[in-house]
């Protein structure tokens, strides 16, 4: 058979061929072909195995995603849209809003539900306000970075205590 009709071997991604060239003594027989899968570098190791864990926790760990998420984007509109920190510091009492709206239409009869309410709009407004003033000023000026680092481990730890309660 030709090389012209003969079709070419497509070669797997991550596979290393090592062709040895006929020996001496063997003019018969065909030549040694060695296919050697290319190992992962530990890093790779590590990221991939990383990855699965958060994906298979990836409910427990919503809040974490949001709060890195909202990092860069805080970046983001501090640098495009720097008016946005307006909008956003009149954002940050709907919290305080929804709490008063709320515990007039039902009102907690049970301390705990009156606590995670507090709770809640204490860090929603938190969240918000920190985000006006990380796009107002830049996430990474002064202490805003420590303010959402605090809210990030509040929304988590809050996240992890209703998820087992409920």
């Amino acid at each position: 058979m030709s090389s012209r009709t003969r079709t070419r071997a497509v070669k797997a991604a991550g596979v290393t061929t090592v062709r040895l060239p006929r020996q001496r003594g063997r003019r018969a027989a065909d030549p040694f072909v060695i296919v050697v899968p290319e190992r992962p570098s530990l890093t790779w190791q590590a990221l991939s195995g990383l990855a699965l864990i958060v994906w298979k926790h990836r409910r427990a760990v919503a809040p974490l995603a949001l709060g890195l998420l909202a990092f860069p984007l805080t970046a983001v509109l501090h640098v495009f849209a720097g008016w946005s920190a307006f909008l956003l510091g009149a954002a940050a009492a709907g919290p305080v809003l929804w709490l008063a709206i709320v515990q007039r239409r039902r009102a907690a009869a049970d301390k705990t539900v009156w606590g995670w309410r507090i709770a809640l709009a204490v860090l929603g407004t938190s969240a918000l306000a920190w985000a006006a003033l990380a796009a107002g000023f830049g996430p990474l000026a002064g202490p805003l970075e420590l303010v959402w680092l605090l809210n990030l481990i509040a929304a988590q730890t809050a996240w992890l205590i209703v998820r087992r309660t409920h």
